[in-house]
């Protein structure tokens, strides 16, 4: 026999040696006999069925499979310890499996996947550890998809296509049959659901569900990003139908119902190019000296009622999406923008927690319930921050939303001032208790009529901002107190304490810049972290330590189990004051409600199961808001590729590091391989990369200049080309 035959002969037998391995570990519980095998995997001829039965024969005999009985074999019953957990795929293609019983998670090279995708919920079995060697798995199931949609650009063939995802983390192309290519165009940006993927085939199969548009084009982009997060960018023609039918007439029967409010001086205070206003304050000086203050909230949940597709369409999105250049929200615009948003000069539906408070800011009383309001007046942050420096009712043409100048009454003025100063007893307070004070600035753009970035800008926090947040606060904190001393089930707005080794990590890398976090106890951890806050504001490391610090913290969730809030120092915290946005605060408002009628307690795993959707969909409306971000920031920079910019390096990994530029807080990557001077190593322990030769090294925190090498909006990556250290 030629060589030639002789490989092919023996490329055939381990053909079917994996063959009879791929039936026997597909139903691992049932036996099979040669024939059941042959035919399973497509076996006719004399040849290959002899071989069959000679290579069963021989994994018997070194005890690879079972002959559970005469001429039935069976998979051997495995030793492997088999463990479920989470897929967490890096950049090189291998994965750790997060395990919740496990301190270390199990490490799984690429080979090993067996069609596992990031954040799938997997089955993996341990591998007996080598000496020296990390703890490796192999994965030996996909037991649920994280995604069963991707977003990717459409490669077209004359009957087929693939689509290669734009998700660096999908290690493979995805097969779309011809009927199933919904007219897509070659080079296209597409939504394709996941299909089946059969043992013999090197791609899944998929089926376009939208087409995107072009790539490149912002709209396209832009849904893009909406729909890798399975995020929508519009409604339902039926549930807008279905809320443009609403009565949304304001009517005297229903009113009698509520507290009347309408004679109340009320107002608004919003960022100028709000849409929707769902919360007021209102203002009236009571006899005895001290205040009647109203936090008004829109009544959502009177337009909103259970068991209707308008629930249905808020509950699955259970938050606004805010993009760069739009807002998707939770509720049709007949609601957001109308119906439930407290405009000026409009009688409105309102569910209101009411406080009697003295000069000292000290609650004397407080009221719960659905109420009636008519605003006088809607403020942005701009004019009532100008009422509050200058005192003056006169407002700027400069600042006016009005679009020319004008006045306020001094009845407005005196509520303004009178706010702030309330506001501001009662933040000293809330710090003194403990709270931490995150003020992370907040890059914005100021965008042309073709949404193109023109500049960058940073939102900032001042009095009138925080005025507002006080007494949000206040609201959210009295209402979660009124019913958690009830025992009764309710939605909760929780954040545990932060992790002792994050901590302990964040002290190492605040140390580089001379500050550091006292570990002793809560309140020294609370007060040294406010006082690091306090102290890198305006200096290059701000945005990188307000990062870190945060990250160190525990995420803030939804759930019916008050554990307190960390963060804001309460021991009862909600979400009662945004309805409009937030689906948690539509629950919070039917809950308080029913309590408020004498109801018993509702049922905790009902709520439970809708606090954990709520906190899942708040997460990726986040990372859409922050993909967004990214998107205008390499949008921007595109046109800034000839400049030379000073940047911090805020990150460091194996690869490269991580450089933010000061002026616009665009954070870009400098890879190692692109650093000509000398060959760089990773040392994790100082948080650097250093020079083999040189011993050059660039550390976490070092100031460097660099330049615009490469911009690339679809999969949304910005590379830096290093200058060297800004010295």
């Amino acid at each position: 026999m030629s060589k030639k035959k002789k490989r092919a002969r023996s490329q055939r037998k381990n053909e079917i040696t994996k063959g009879i391995f791929t039936v026997l570990e597909k139903e691992p519980s049932k036996s099979f006999n040669y024939k059941q095998i042959a035919s399973k995997l497509g076996i006719s001829d004399t040849q290959d069925r002899n071989e069959l039965i000679k290579r069963l024969g021989q994994l018997k005999a070194s005890d690879r499979i079972v002959e559970e009985e005469r001429g039935k074999f069976k998979k051997k019953p495995s030793v492997h310890t088999y463990f479920i957990g989470k897929v967490d795929l890096t950049s090189s293609g291998n994965a750790y499996v997060m395990v919740d019983d496990l301190e270390d998670d199990i490490f799984v090279p690429y080979n090993r996947l067996n069609k596992a995708f990031h954040g799938d919920t997997v089955e993996v079995f341990l591998k007996p550890r080598r000496k020296g060697k990390k703890q490796e798995g192999e994965i030996s199931k996909v037991l649920e998809r994280k995604k069963t949609s991707y977003v990717g650009i459409l490669d077209k063939q004359k009957t087929f296509a693939f689509v290669r995802p734009t998700d660096s983390r999908m290690y493979t192309d995805i097969f779309i049959p011809q009927e199933k290519m919904k007219k897509a165009n070659d080079g296209d940006k597409v939504l394709v659901s996941l299909g089946d993927w059969p043992n013999d085939t090197e791609s899944p199969y998929g089926e376009i569900i939208e087409v995107l548009g072009k790539p490149g084009d912002h709209n396209t982009e832009i849904h893009a990003i909406l729909a890798e997060y399975g995020l929508p960018y519009e409604f339902p023609y039926e549930v807008e139908q279905f809320a443009n039918t609403l009565d949304t007439t304001i009517k005297e029967s229903e009113i009698a119902k509520r507290r009347d409010m309408r004679e109340v001086l009320t107002f608004t205070i919003d960022p100028k190019d709000a849409k929707d206003f769902d919360d007021a304050l209102s203002f009236q000086k009571l006899e005895n000296g001290n205040y009647e203050i109203g936090i008004h909230i829109a009544d959502v949940s009177h337009y909103v009622l259970p068991d209707t597709i308008l629930e249905e369409e808020a509950y699955n999105r259970a938050t606004s999406v805010y993009l760069v250049d739009r807002v998707v929200p939770m509720l049709p615009e007949v609601l957001s923008n109308n119906a439930c948003s407290l405009r000026p000069n409009e009688e409105k539906y309102t569910f209101s927690a009411i406080f009697e408070m003295d000069d000292k800011a000290r609650l004397v009383d407080q009221w719960f319930g659905r109420t009636a309001i008519n605003s006088n007046e809607r403020f942005a942050y701009e004019e009532a921050q100008h009422v509050i420096e200058t005192k003056q009712a006169q407002i700027p043409e400069d600042i006016s939303i009005r679009g020319k100048e004008y006045s306020v009454s001094e009845e407005i003025v005196e509520a303004i001032l009178t706010f702030d100063r309330l506001a501001k007893i009662m933040r000293a307070g809330r710090m003194d208790d403990g709270a931490i004070s995150f003020d992370k600035i907040e890059v914005r753009f100021n965008l042309n009529e073709k949404n193109e970035p023109e500049s960058v800008y940073f939102k900032e926090a001042k009095d009138a901002n925080k005025l507002i947040e006080e007494f949000m606060l206040l609201a959210n904190r009295k209402v979660a107190e009124f019913i958690g001393k009830q025992k009764k089930t309710f939605v909760y707005r929780v954040h545990d304490e932060p992790d002792q080794e994050k901590l302990m990590a964040l002290n190492g890398v605040i140390s580089r810049f001379g500050h550091s976090i006292n570990l002793k106890d809560k309140k020294s951890v609370n007060k040294s972290l406010n006082q690091l806050l306090e102290d890198v504001k305006g200096k290059k490391e701000q945005n990188l330590v307000d990062t870190l610090a945060i990250r160190s913290m525990s995420k803030a969730i939804y759930t019916t189990e008050n554990i307190g809030h960390y963060g804001l120092g309460f021991d009862y915290y909600t979400h009662f004051t945004s309805p409009i946005r937030r689906y948690p605060d539509v629950m919070v408002h039917r809950l308080l409600q029913s309590y408020l009628d004498g109801a018993k307690s509702a049922k905790t795993v009902t709520y439970e199961e809708k606090c954990k959707h709520s906190s899942d969909m708040e997460l990726l409306a986040a990372n859409a808001e922050r993909d967004s971000v990214k998107y205008m920031q390499i949008k921007f920079m595109e046109d800034h590729k000839d400049q030379e910019f000073v940047g911090v390096i805020s990150g460091v990994t194996e690869w490269g590091i991580y450089v933010e530029i000061v002026e616009n807080k665009c954070e870009g990557m400098v890879r190692i391989r692109d650093i000509k001077d000398d060959y760089y190593i990773f040392d994790e322990r100082q948080y650097a990369i250093i020079g083999e030769r040189t011993k050059r090294m660039y550390q976490l925190g070092d100031e460097v200049l660099v330049m615009v090498k490469d911009t690339d909006l679809m999969k949304r990556h910005l590379d830096f080309s290093l200058i060297g250290k800004n010295e």
